[in-house]
């Protein structure tokens, strides 16, 4: 038995495939982590979609912002881009089955036991992981609610950027949502900056990595993330540990056994 973690596919389901056999994944014994982003960008995001749904309970997904992306274009909130490769979902014959299984998966995977939280894109310094988890369940509360159409329609946006507990409804949904799927930068503070998407040796004026800060209140668990692919992977921390080596853009895709770090990596032609 093993537990595996990899990083965003993005529709590129070929080099999952590829690591899969690598490590003789056996569904009916081990466990598939995916750090979000399922789809979208790739050639194969319909297929993606139906393989990790297929795999049932030995996978475990967060939802990334293309995945979020995806189920706002679904409910009429948000228009399909030239570069966006979920059309084949929409028109699927089994859309509904998979939109609805995807809507139900959460923001945040903790496992005590294992010591690992896997997030997609971060969660801020100021929060501990027993409030992360209370935030991210609060959005997967909504999305399985009658609310979720309003929730897209408002998901949109940059503001607020900063955290305040007194926040509710669409906005409040709209900061939590930023903070695991889309954050990259943000202060001490938690105050995001969305526009930047360099690497970490060019932060903005007054921001740093959210991983960066030795205050980080996540003490108590190794935090495995995606969603920024020039990373490539590296953190310079053993508790935060990215994953998205940037598949779809010609790089890599990278999986870590949970069980001892060792890492797998296959080269992407999406």
């Amino acid at each position: 038995m093993a537990t595996y973690a990899v990083g965003d596919l993005q529709g590129c389901l070929d080099p999952l495939y590829t690591l899969l056999e690598r490590v003789r994944f056996d569904p009916s014994q081990d466990t598939l982590w995916i750090a979000g982003d399922l789809v979208n960008r790739g050639p194969q995001s319909l297929a993606t979609l139906r393989f990790v749904k297929g795999l049932g309970e030995c996978a475990k997904i967060v939802l990334g912002n293309h995945d979020l992306h995806l189920l706002a274009a679904a409910h009429g909130h948000k228009k399909i881009g030239k570069k966006d490769t979920i059309k084949p979902i929409l028109d699927a014959s089994d859309s509904d089955d998979l939109l609805n299984w995807l809507q139900t998966q959460p923001l945040l995977h903790h496992d005590p036991e294992l010591g690992y939280t896997m997030v997609h894109a971060g969660i801020p310094p100021i929060w501990s992981i027993n409030e992360a988890q209370r935030y991210a369940d609060e959005i997967h509360t909504v999305l399985r609610s009658d609310k979720a159409t309003k929730f897209f329609a408002a998901m949109y946006g940059d503001k607020p950027d900063t955290w305040d507990e007194s926040l509710s409804g669409p906005k409040r949904w709209r900061l939590i949502t930023n903070y695991f799927t889309r954050m990259r930068f943000c202060t001490a503070e938690g105050k995001l900056e969305l526009d930047t998407k360099t690497g970490p040796e060019s932060p903005p004026k007054g921001y740093a990595p959210w991983y960066s800060f030795n205050h980080h209140r996540c003490t108590e668990t190794s935090i495995i993330f995606g969603h920024w692919a020039s990373l490539m992977g590296n953190t310079q921390r053993e508790r935060f540990i990215a994953l998205d080596t940037g598949c779809v853009w010609g790089g890599s895709l990278t999986m870590m056994c949970l069980d001892d770090r060792n890492l797998y990596e296959v080269k992407c032609d999406c």
